[in-house]
């Protein structure tokens, strides 16, 4: 994205925004002249992209926030809430991974570190932030960050697919929720990205999407004409990797 600063004046909230597709929404817009607020456990991480989008002229808070944890949610919200009164934007990405084997053979331990962080937490936040989207008496706009593993069977990955597959029709039903205030709800379905995230094994990287990619579709999300929405992106990269 050019340096156009058509979203001067917004302030974007951004889970998971230390690294990987998280990062790269938040360089994106704050290269459009957004404000961004990102937040995530590893505090170092997040600075360092902080430093980087500032580095680069862009305006950049970073705080921690555990998203599993909906105290830790909450005083995340009310720290923004001091710093900005209302938001426009809110980004669900933060998501945790588990692809090394059969459901059957899944410990309940991380089933609830999958579900918690990928579909409680995004529910933690859009409970948290929707008041702060609504105070800003404009509407605002509500990305998930889900995945092709919430529309396709994902062997060895039942419990990742399980939680995208919740955040989609989370999604939708939002959608509907939130239309009369303005606030226009998307989810964004990514297949593989290249990030510490994805199984690579026996995929070539050079042909897997980027974190770039995503934050291309998050922009041309929040900058689309007032009129309509883009209820829903699939990103595949051009070839199979």
């Amino acid at each position: 994205m050019t340096n156009d600063q058509r979203l001067q004046g917004q302030t974007a909230v951004i889970t998971g925004g230390g690294r990987g597709i998280g990062a790269a929404v938040a360089h994106c817009l704050a290269a459009a002249g957004a404000t961004v607020i990102i937040c995530g456990r590893s505090l170092p991480l997040l600075r360092k992209t902080a430093t980087a989008i500032e580095a680069a002229g862009g305006e950049c808070l970073a705080l921690p926030c555990n998203l599993q944890d909906v105290s830790s949610v909450e005083y995340f919200a009310a720290e923004v809430k001091k710093h900005f009164h209302s938001i426009n934007i809110l980004i669900n990405n933060a998501g945790v991974g588990a692809f090394e084997q059969p459901l059957h053979k899944m410990e309940p331990a991380e089933w609830d570190t999958v579900l918690n962080t990928n579909l409680r937490g995004a529910f933690y936040a859009i409970r948290s932030f929707v008041p702060l989207i609504m105070a800003s008496g404009s509407g605002g706009h509500i990305i998930n960050i889900s995945s092709l593993a919430g529309k396709n069977a994902l062997p060895n990955g039942a419990a990742y697919a399980a939680s995208k597959w919740g955040l989609n029709g989370l999604s939708y039903s939002l959608a509907e929720e939130l239309r009369s205030h303005k606030i226009r709800v998307f989810v964004i379905c990514p297949g593989s990205v290249d990030t510490e995230l994805s199984a690579h094994e026996g995929k070539d990287k050079s042909r897997m999407l980027q974190p770039g990619d995503v934050a291309h579709a998050v922009a041309a999300i929040v900058m689309q004409a007032p009129q309509s929405f883009m209820s829903e992106i699939l990103i595949r990269p051009t070839q199979k990797p």
